[in-house]
């Protein structure tokens, strides 16, 4: 996660408030005892990427306790429809990292109940959620790439949601992220950059069952 550092300097007893650049979360210990050094710095605050302020010696425990969860996430997702079949597959890779190491699961299931493609990659990403939940994912920004821009667009409020299958799954994904406090940051590629993604739900609708969790190089 990255942080940001707000402190007072004073300057011969002129007071001014500066802000850092966004930062690695473990380069702020290091800074903020560097500025102490200095003498001039007051008044520490570190603000992370979800605008919540700590003290310094909040965030020494904050930083401890954030080595032992998921950090840096991205997510991708995919869902496909089988129209002969009414057959639906959907498959993620959510990229991670935690105590300094860095993980993949990788993830697929075949669903029945559903009418579109749509409404396939809106199953996907809540399946995406729900691994994200199981992971204890909590208070985090997350990058969610797809190749779906209906469903990318009306997450994001770009676009209107007019039908009730989508809309029911926009507010159960919505729900999930409001519970683990969340900030998505939404990024469409096109087809060709999730191939994982895609492969994964392919293979769903194959029937071949995919679920791997493994650490992998930084």
């Amino acid at each position: 996660m990255q942080m940001t550092i707000r402190y007072i300097y004073d300057f011969k007893g002129v007071k001014t408030t500066f802000t850092s650049e966004p930062m690695d979360r473990n380069l702020v210990l290091k800074l903020a005892d560097d500025l102490f050094k200095a003498g001039r710095a007051k008044e520490i605050e570190v603000i992370d990427e979800l605008g919540q302020e700590w003290t310094l010696k909040e965030f020494k425990k904050l930083n401890e306790q954030l080595d032992e969860e998921p950090e840096n996430i991205t997510v991708l997702f995919d869902g496909g429809f089988d129209v002969e079949t009414s057959s639906t597959g959907i498959g993620t890779a959510i990229y991670y990292s935690k105590g300094g190491r860095r993980f993949r699961l990788r993830e697929n299931a075949r669903l029945d109940g559903l009418d579109s493609n749509n409404e396939a990659e809106y199953a996907a990403l809540y399946f995406a959620m729900q691994k994200l939940e199981e992971l204890g994912v909590n208070s985090q920004p997350v990058t969610i790439t797809g190749d779906s821009l209906t469903v990318l667009n009306q997450l994001g409020g770009d676009w209107p949601c007019y039908e009730e299958s989508h809309a029911r799954f926009l507010s159960k994904i919505e729900e999930k992220m409001a519970a683990m406090r969340l900030k998505p940051l939404y990024k469409p590629v096109d087809r060709r950059h999730n191939k994982e993604a895609d492969q994964l739900a392919k293979q769903a609708l194959e029937g071949t069952s995919i679920s791997s969790h493994a650490e992998i190089g930084t």
